[in-house]
């Protein structure tokens, strides 16, 4: 009958620790980022606007994010305007 290997301890403080850790798993490839925007300033503003009820009933429907929408639906008309 064939006696197991030996297994030894590290003695060093270094071994030690390092055979506490687990090794570092390879990273994933980069998540794509997202095209940059424009030059235009990130502040927002907080206002108070009159909306018509099925206006905002239209922007809501889609959940949460409803005033991400309006705003980009405002930016997208300010950018056919300026074109004219």
């Amino acid at each position: 009958m064939a006696n197991p290997p030996i297994r030894r301890r590290p003695t060093d403080a270094r071994s030690v620790a390092e055979a506490v850790f687990k090794p570092v798993a390879p990273k994933g490839p980069e998540p794509a980022q997202a095209p940059a925007r424009s030059a235009i300033p990130v502040a927002k503003e907080q206002v108070t606007i009159k909306l018509d009820g099925d206006v905002l009933a239209h922007f809501q429907e889609d959940g949460p994010g409803w005033q991400e929408r309006i705003n980009a639906a405002l930016r997208q008309h300010m950018a056919r305007s300026s074109g004219e």
